[in-house]
């Protein structure tokens, strides 16, 4: 079973549409959109483990040029 996660990503000012641009050409992103309020970007990540999850955002989503900060909030399925 895959393990996704929404990644949070607060970016540089003005920046928000390069780093969600950027962000979706990476592999295992499945979708990056900018948005307001607290957070620039908000990114669907999508890995076969917690391990390769955690590789993608270290290793790719925070190697973007312009972010400065991520949170990543691995999604659950409680029912």
């Amino acid at each position: 079973m895959a393990v996704e996660a929404y990644v949070l990503i607060q970016a540089e000012v003005g920046k928000a549409a390069e780093v969600a641009s950027a962000c979706s050409g990476i592999n295992g992103v499945v979708s990056a959109e900018d948005v307001t309020g607290p957070y620039d970007c908000i990114v669907r990540a999508k890995a076969e483990t917690v391990d390769e999850l955690g590789k993608l955002v270290v290793s790719a989503i925070q190697g973007v040029q312009g972010i400065t900060r991520t949170l990543t909030c691995p999604i659950v399925h409680l029912s």
